[in-house]
């Protein structure tokens, strides 16, 4: 028999991150047992902790592990449930994971599947250096900064490189555990939890739930100020020279500097402020696409929709029919 290690977090961590692939493992475990008249399940499934104490989550949701590290001398999938809250308590906490982590995937080919943020106990394994990997959206630029030998795969609910799988985070860790479902247990099994559980199957990218609030969580001020600019003026035509000169920096010393501060170019980062002020006027206006492509500062039909799609993952039209009640219900 097979074993699953879902892995039980010291400190703050959602308890539906747990509790939910370890309900839709079991579901999937005994449908494929009664679909293929197995005598036993295919696999044996464990909640494991740092130790056997129970662990308690928002100080009411109280979580027993049915194994701890130390009594799992081997393990064939390894789920790495998500930490919350401040992430360098969150991983300090959970120092001796990453070392089992590391030596159950070295020592015995182990399988790694990292939900949401924990992604950056993964990351500290170093397993993934050079590999790509996904993690929550409000997470990207820390984790870049943290983790600059990682490819992180932004617009990502589901990644796979060689065995190490990773999910884009929140309530999409339901899709990515169908994945890992199918992945396991085959494509039947992995529709029928789709449908007795009613999670939208094949659902990859997180691009459309992602909110463009600005990259500030570093120390460069000039750029600070360029970005303040760029937020107040994003329907203007803005150029490298106009920008660089607000904030008495040569051109190649502003392109420089914007790259290493927000991990953006300024032309991506426009782009990225004009397709969040895009997204609210779809979401709560009844304005034609042509209209809001004026008023965030686009000329060029095609430039706008290519543009729309690339950082939100729908068409412009797509995604107010989605979002918009009025136009949704018209």
């Amino acid at each position: 028999m097979k074993h699953i290690s879902i892995l039980i977090p010291q400190g703050n961590s959602i308890v539906d991150t747990v509790i939910a692939p370890y309900n839709m493992f079991k579901m999937a475990n005994s449908y494929h047992q009664r679909l293929n008249k197995l005598p036993e399940p295919l696999y044996y499934i464990d909640l494991v902790g740092i130790n056997h104490d129970p662990v308690t989550y928002q100080g009411l949701f109280t979580i027993t592990p049915t194994a701890s590290i130390g009594s799992v001398q081997k393990t064939d999938l390894i789920i790495v449930s998500p930490i919350s809250g401040n992430l360098e308590n969150g991983i300090e906490d959970n120092r001796a994971f990453i070392d089992w982590i590391r030596e159950q995937r070295i020592e015995n080919g182990s399988e790694i599947a990292s939900l949401c943020k924990g992604a950056f106990l993964l990351a500290e394994t170093g397993l993934v250096n050079g590999k790509s990997c996904a993690t929550h959206w409000t997470a990207h630029d820390l984790f870049k900064q943290k983790y600059p030998e990682v490819n992180l795969i932004p617009e990502s609910i589901i990644c796979e490189d060689n065995g190490i799988y990773s999910s884009g985070g929140a309530y999409s860790i339901l899709n990515f555990t169908l994945y890992l479902i199918e992945r396991n247990f085959g494509r039947e099994t992995a529709i029928w939890t789709s449908k007795i559980s009613e999670i939208e199957f094949d659902r990859m990218s997180q691009n459309e739930f992602i909110i463009f609030s600005g990259q500030k969580d570093h120390s460069d001020d000039s750029i600070k100020s360029a970005q303040e600019y760029i937020e107040d003026n994003y329907q203007s035509k803005l150029n490298i020279e106009t920008l660089a000169e607000q904030v008495h920096l040569n051109a190649r010393s502003f392109l420089r500097r914007f790259k290493k501060a927000t991990s953006n170019t300024p032309l991506e980062y426009i782009q990225r402020v004009r397709v969040e002020a895009a997204k609210k006027e779809l979401e709560s206006t009844t304005n034609t696409i042509m209209e809001v492509m004026f008023g965030v500062g686009y000329n060029d039909e095609k430039a706008f929709r290519n543009t729309f799609k690339k950082h939100s993952g729908l068409s412009p039209k797509e995604y107010q029919m989605k979002y918009n009640r009025e136009m949704a219900y018209a």
